[in-house]
């Protein structure tokens, strides 16, 4: 009687393995096989990281197989088990793999295709048919659209982690409960001891260093000792944990009056301000998004207030990005005085240190949460709604989803919702965040997602021009090399223009996007279908990018740019200066945050830095959705790349002291999952 060789290996998290009872039935093309229990007597099946063999025996061989179907029955309590793969041995000797990576909980049942990816067109079975939509009936089911809020893009329809599906939970919800981790962190940081002075100021600059022992490292040490300074202030626009705001400056607003007179002493090529402006040496950074945005009130004993700064910069004829002039409103007037370099000492820093503020404000709503986070969840809500697993963009994308919708679920649940943590240190907290998501989704666009083309939007890609632009530069090959991966495997499974076209899931998922992820808005422009193998390319390029390279870019720089609290307040406590010849150190030590807020903001900064544990970088696979050759070399092909650019970056890093390694590739998780 023919007798099928079966391996099936658990995974190696915690919790994979299970004491109940596991039944396989294979499927072929001519029969299926009967349902048979997996088990060897006096044998502990099925434990954590196992690989168990079983002999399933039929009466006449079954043909082609084409299913496997996986059940679980109760033992004695209901025991998940997540299934890595299994393996068929025929009798005649052919191995056919059946990738799973999915958990089976109470007694619901999984049917897995073998491993070879196939589009919707190519499929040839009634069986196969009916089985990829049955997968995508119930993925359907399972993932639909929410919206959290008017205005933003949508997400899971889930209101808590455990609400989630099994397979896209967190291992351990343990490990990403923000209120546990920031205490954590607040603990381990040995500022636990400053809590019970919640509301007090602190009494000085070096008071603050007093939260400070616990958290140096090369950088955070130097943001401290040169925060003060115009030469670090420019910098972070260029390499800091919020890059993408400065632009080239073609035409003074009209709503920032700065004339030649006020800062000739501040420019070196014996040129007008005009001549600088001509000749591409002026920069500006404009936060109008923060204008009308209320600030936090949560706190009825304690004041917080937003500013709408505009900040203009000039290229220094060593291409440093120093200060120029700075205007704390958006309306020109008596009450919005600009501030410059040559005014007092504490004019000038409690301007520099408003704008530092309102860049916090944008970076984390708009430039981490919104473009990132967010997005990324919106993609791989419409992916599981509409790419079967056999499907080869499901493949190539379900690595650079993995864990995102549960930390973005857990962070409406316990960070960004309403008297959540966010609301404890952020003065766009208790619902300002929420409005500038609200007013951000107005104007991004799906192109202001593709790295090169956001860098020339704000004409910042002359790298002679900015030689120091590292977040510009390693941004460029990252992109460059992923895109040429994701070109190989398009490739692989698209041989023309045509079958993109033919593709009716892969243009599902794409209008799912924008009709429901998006809302429709026609301001997005993000496509409704792809035409052609380019546009395709483009698109998944942009899905993977922006949930590794981008969010490693604008989060892991936090500790280091944001722990010396007075360069990035979570919040000021005085309103800012409407004339000059006012401000004094006690101003802006009364002005910036509080012990107490002090404290959950370096909490946060601290928490939302750290790696996962057992994380993924960049062009790891270790579950191997993909079994074809072609991809496996496309995949070895994108991780030598990979490896190059991060020698480079590692070289140039040497002996400096503001070293820049966001964007090297051996730093980039796969996924938002922090």
């Amino acid at each position: 009687m023919p007798t099928y060789t079966v391996t099936v290996a658990t995974g190696n998290q915690w919790f994979a393995g299970t004491d109940d009872y596991i039944y396989i039935t294979l499927m072929g093309t001519g029969q299926c096989s009967e349902r048979t229990l997996l088990d060897k007597p006096m044998y502990n099946d099925f434990e954590r990281g196992a690989v168990d063999s079983y002999d399933v025996t039929v009466g006449e061989d079954l043909g082609e197989i084409v299913l496997v179907k996986i059940e679980k029955n109760k033992y004695w309590v209901q025991d998940d088990w997540y299934c890595r793969y299994i393996t068929v041995k025929t009798p005649g000797g052919e191995y056919l793999e059946f990738p799973c990576f999915h958990w089976l909980v109470d007694e619901k049942e999984v049917v897995l295709r073998d491993g070879r990816a196939r589009l919707c067109q190519n499929e040839k079975t009634m069986i196969a048919k009916k089985h990829r939509q049955q997968e995508l009936d119930m993925r359907r089911r399972t993932y639909k659209w929410q919206e959290w809020q008017p205005g933003f893009p949508m997400s899971i329809d889930a209101d808590k982690h455990k609400d989630l599906p099994r397979d896209i939970q967190f291992d351990s919800e343990k490990g990403v409960d923000f209120v546990l981790n920031y205490s954590k962190a607040i603990e381990n940081l040995c500022v636990n001891q400053f809590m019970h002075m919640f509301q007090s100021s602190w009494s000085d600059f070096a008071d603050f260093e007093r939260i400070f022992v616990r958290i140096k490292n090369t950088i955070s040490e130097y943001v401290m000792e040169h925060w003060k300074e115009d030469f670090m202030f420019g910098y972070q626009f260029l390499n800091g944990c919020n890059p993408v705001v400065l632009q080239k400056c073609t035409k003074l607003p009209d709503k920032f009056p700065v004339t030649h007179e006020m800062v000739a002493f501040c420019l070196e090529r014996d040129l007008t301000l005009e001549e600088e402006i001509e000749a591409g040496n002026i920069y500006i950074a404009d936060y109008e998004v923060l204008e009308g945005i209320t600030p936090n009130s949560t706190d009825p004993c304690t004041m917080q207030y937003l500013a709408a700064p505009i900040c203009l910069l000039y290229r220094t004829v060593g291409s440093k990005i120093l200060p120029l002039a700075i205007q704390l409103s958006q309306v020109p007037g008596e009450n919005a005085p600009i501030f410059l370099p040559s005014d007092s000492q504490d004019d000038w820093l409690i301007a520099k240190i408003w704008v530092r503020s309102a860049d916090f404000h944008v970076h984390q709503t708009i430039t981490h949460l919104l473009r990132t986070h967010l997005m990324s969840e919106m993609f791989g809500v419409a992916m599981f709604r509409h790419l079967p697993a056999v499907h080869p963009v499901y493949k190539l994308l379900v690595p650079h989803i993995r864990y995102t919708i549960a930390i973005n679920t857990k962070a409406r649940e316990q960070l960004i919702c309403k008297f959540g943590i966010f609301d404890k240190a952020n003065g766009t907290g208790g619902g300002g965040h929420v409005q500038l998501i609200q007013k951000a989704m107005k104007t991004l666009t799906f192109k202001s997602l593709c790295f090169p083309d956001s860098i020339k939007a704000r004409n910042m890609e002359s790298v002679e021009e900015l030689p120091t632009y590292f977040f510009r530069d390693d941004g460029n090959k990252v992109w460059d090399a992923t895109k040429s991966f994701v070109s190989d495997v398009v490739n692989i499974y698209y041989a023309s223009d045509a079958v993109v076209q033919k593709d009716e899931e892969i243009q599902a998922f794409v209008k799912d996007v924008f009709n429901f992820g998006m809302q429709a808005s026609e301001s997005c422009e993000f496509p409704e279908s792809l035409k052609t193998q380019e546009e395709l390319t483009e698109y998944l390029t942009v899905v993977i990018f922006t949930a590794s390279s981008q969010h490693a870019a604008v989060n892991f720089g936090q500790y280091d740019w944001c722990s010396w609290i007075p360069n990035a307040p979570s919040t000021m406590r005085k309103p800012p200066p409407t004339e000059k010849g006012v401000a004094d150190v006690k101003l802006i030590i009364e002005s910036l945050p509080d012990r107490g807020r002090s404290c959950w903001h370096l909490g946060a900064v601290w928490a939302l830095s750290q790696f996962q544990e057992n994380e993924l970088y960049l062009g790891m696979y270790p579950d191997e959705h993909f079994i074809e050759q072609p991809v496996k070399e496309a995949m070895k092909k994108f991780r030598k790349v990979l490896a190059g650019i991060s020698t480079l970056i590692k070289l140039r890093n040497q002996g400096k002291r503001l070293p820049y390694y966001y964007m090297s590739p051996d730093k980039i998780p796969n996924s938002v999952a922090v």
